[in-house]
Order: structure tokens, then sequence, then C-alpha cells
């Protein structure tokens, strides 16, 4: 874990670097200031050192967990501005990630069940052609539709700085978004739980249930369903990993203020301290879950 996390901070400085300018640039490059001005400010974000002295002075800092402070919101802390977003990342996709596990076992249980019929087909069409879809084509979709079209959800902006109406605001913000996730990824939960429900209900205690003369729906639940459930929970923390490797693309297309949007307009203003805050979040995440 300690290397990945390395190669994850080392890759990210580097990157970020690589792109024309700095920071700074933003400000030095305005005519109206005096030579000395712009030389303090390049030596106030640290940007007068050479680039290996730059990198070793964030490794540590990373490694030591200050991340300094933010270019893009001076002069709050990284910590401060990522211990405001993360919450944010964490309900969007935890919701979005149980809302899809719930409707993929559900399916998969159900045409497992009833093997052969139409239902068995349009679910599984349909899973899977959601499933290939190109996200960030899909989420632009569903907000022409039901944002643009129908005016049933806002199309951007959110209310997180906001008192009156909150709760029912975020709610607002958050169907869209939390009904693309579940669109594009309940299709692995629902066909790998028909492939665990296929081999399930040929155990012998699923036999015996029904000769008992038990309703076909319990044993359905109570006893094919909760064993087959093993492996399709395991399946649930992979899902996890590729929920919060997508947030980038998903908080960018629906303008949602978690750590994914924060992450995407720290790269394009090169601020660095965030970027590798961000990274080191979601590099932390991806080597817990895996």
């Amino acid at each position: 874990m300690g290397l990945t996390l390395f190669l994850i901070i080392t890759l990210t400085f580097f990157l970020v670097e690589a792109q024309p300018g700095d920071y700074a640039s933003f400000y030095v490059l305005n005519p109206d200031l005096p030579p000395d001005v712009k030389e303090k400010i390049r030596a106030a974000f640290g940007l007068d050192k050479p680039l290996w002295q730059q990198y070793l002075i964030h490794l540590k800092n990373t490694f030591t967990g200050n991340f300094g402070v933010s270019f893009g919101h001076f002069p709050r802390p990284v910590m401060d501005v990522l211990a405001e977003r993360i919450p944010r990342t964490l309900v969007l996709f935890l919701t979005a990630t149980a809302a899809s596990f719930y409707l993929g076992f559900f399916l998969g249980k159900a045409i497992a069940w009833r093997r052969g019929g139409l239902f068995e087909y349009v679910a599984t069409i349909s899973g899977a052609t959601l499933f290939t879809a190109f996200t960030p084509a899909f989420a632009l979709m569903m907000i022409w539709i039901f944002a643009f079209r129908l005016d049933w959800f806002p199309l951007w902006g959110n209310s997180w700085t906001r008192c009156g109406g909150l709760a029912l605001d975020i709610l607002k913000h958050m169907v869209l978004p939390v009904a693309t996730l579940t669109l594009i990824s309940f299709a692995g939960t629902m066909l790998l739980t028909r492939n665990s429900m296929l081999e399930t209900i040929r155990e012998d205690y699923v036999m015996a249930a029904r000769a008992k003369g038990l309703p076909e729906r319990q044993v359905r639940d109570r006893h094919a369903a909760r064993n087959a459930m093993l492996p399709v929970v395991t399946s649930l923390v992979y899902s996890l990993i590729f929920a919060i490797d997508g947030s980038v693309i998903i908080e960018g297309v629906f303008s949602w203020p978690g750590t994914g949007m924060t992450l995407l307009s720290a790269v394009r203003s090169e601020d660095l301290p965030l970027v590798m805050g961000a990274m080191l979040f979601i590099g932390c995440c991806r080597c817990w879950l895996t």
C-alpha cells in the first residue's frame, strides 16, 4: 500500500507540473502588478524553489499529513477543503451503490427464479446495454430529458452553503446522479445474482423446502436468495472502487460539489496541494478496498 501511494503521489506531482505555467501565473501575468509583488506571490506559494525541492517538500508533507494551504481556497488548509467535500462524495456514491446493489439483487433473483421468460430477456438486454453505455453521454442525456425537457429536477447548482430547505434541495440534486450511477452499474450485480441463484436452487435444502410445501416466494427469498448472496456481497466492495474512480466524471457532469469535482477544478487551476490531497484520498480508498 505504501508503494502504491508513493507512486500515486509522484505521478500526480509530475503530471501537474508538466502542464504549462503554474497557479501563480494567474497573478504573475497581470501587467498591473510590480515585479517585487510577483516574486512575493511565487514565494508565498513555494513556486520559486527548484522542481526537485518542491517535490521533496510535497512528498514530506503528504506522508506527514500536512498538505499545506490550498492555492485556490487560500488561506484555507487542504484538509479543511477535503473535510468539507469528502462527506458529499460519500453520501452520493454510497447511496448510488446501495441503490444499484438492491436493484441488481432484486432483478437477479427474479430472473433466475423465472428463467426463460420475457422478463429475463428484457432485464438482461437492458442491463447489459446500460452497463456498456458511455457514462458522460448517458449522464448528459439524463440531464437533457429530466432536467431540461421535463424540468423535473434542477439543471445545476447546489445549496450546500444555504440553510433554508437544505435537505430537500440536496435530495433534488441527488436524484439524477444517483439514478445515473444506479442504471449504469446494476447489471453486474443482477447477472452475478442470477448465476449464483441458478446454482443455489439446485441444492438439496431448496428442494427440501419445496417438498415441505412452502410458498414459492418464501423458498426463493429465505432459502435460495440468502445463500446466493455471499458472492454478490463480495462484489459490492469492487463496485465501491469503481464508483469512487468515476467520481470525477459524475460530479463534473452534474456539478456535484464533492471530491471528484474538487480534484477536477484543482487540476485545471494547478492547485497542487489540493490535487495531492484529493488523489491521496482516492488512492487510500482504492488501496483499502482492494
